[in-house]
């Protein structure tokens, strides 16, 4: 069965081009049902797939179930509709709605039962790079509003620092860009990125009030992540952060810094963020075979153990491999 235009079946979001309506139902409309309330809806038709090189069709299908069960639409160990109705219900193929759960099943918030189809693990994902790289999408997992404000954005020479992490020689041009981002409206980090010269075109072309930049490059250039390198530090605010943060100079700061690869193996970008002490903090799971790292809250909200740290009130978290 080929995969037809995504339509999310939410009634919680309207679709940029498509709009759900409920209540009279036109003859031979598409059909899915409001779980809800009980009611039989109609999803206009949508006809922006992907463009090619964009995110594939099972992440999407993956997100959306993804937030469908943190929003509480299906209960922890109850069983999801069986794949060849999820099938029906976002006009995908059977095969894509497999490889969406597999996905899930990975983040922990599936599981398959033999003879009887999906579960439901866990209404909180246990985020992989994706998501680490993606702000917006996890704080709003969590329940919390992102946002952001660009506040400088400079084409400026490559310092001896930026030129080795980006394999570029000293005095090219690089785009620096600065964000604020907050959550529930209040300001938790600054976020500094100076982007390679051959990305910066793509970056720039963004508008500033996009929620992710690394989304939006995936999904409108085809530029994907494909892996990076991170450290993870504390530091005391400098004038700028402080400024920025409305914190006192010399405030301590939990701060990341990272060099992104593409998929070809060329650097993209060079970024150092900071946050505010008591906002997020960041786990890593071990085992033989993976070390992920992962996003969470600073109060351990996810987290099995509570034990207490340093850099946001809490405490490195140990997870048995």
């Amino acid at each position: 069965m080929p995969d037809l235009p995504f339509v999310r079946p939410s009634s919680r979001r309207k679709q940029a081009s498509g709009r759900r309506r409920c209540g009279e139902v036109p003859v031979n409309a598409p059909r899915i049902r409001d779980r809800g309330r009980g009611r039989v809806c109609t999803v206009d038709h949508v006809a922006d797939s992907p463009a090619p090189g964009g995110t594939p069709r099972y992440r999407q299908l993956a997100r959306h179930l993804a937030e469908r069960i943190v929003d509480g639409e299906f209960a922890v160990g109850s069983a999801l509709p069986h794949e060849q109705e999820l099938a029906a219900e976002y006009r995908a193929s059977r095969g894509t709605v497999r490889s969406a759960l597999a996905s899930l099943a990975e983040r922990g918030m599936v599981a398959a039962r033999q003879g009887s189809g999906w579960y439901i693990r866990s209404s909180r994902a246990h985020h992989g790079f994706a998501e680490l790289r993606l702000f917006a999408q996890w704080a709003r997992s969590k329940g919390m509003r992102p946002g952001g404000q660009v506040v400088a954005s400079e084409s400026a020479p490559a310092d001896a620092h930026e030129a080795r992490a980006l394999r570029v020689p000293v005095g090219v041009a690089l785009l620096r860009v600065t964000r604020i981002r907050s959550l529930d409206e209040r300001d938790v980090m600054v976020e500094r990125t100076a982007y390679a010269p051959w990305l910066a075109e793509f970056v720039a072309a963004i508008p500033d009030d996009e929620p992710s930049v690394v989304a939006a490059l995936a999904d409108r250039f085809g530029i994907v992540t494909a892996h990076a390198e991170h450290t993870i530090d504390a530091v005391a605010a400098t004038s700028a952060d402080a400024r920025l943060l409305g914190v006192r100079r010399t405030h301590p700061l939990l701060r990341m810094r990272r060099v992104s690869f593409a998929r070809d193996g060329r650097a993209m970008e060079l970024g150092d963020d900071r946050y505010l002490p008591g906002t997020v903090a960041f786990r890593v799971h071990s085992s033989l075979t993976r070390s992920p790292l992962s996003r969470t809250t600073a109060h351990g909200s996810e987290t099995a153990h509570g034990s207490e740290t340093a850099a946001g009130g809490k405490a490195p978290e140990r997870d048995a491999p």
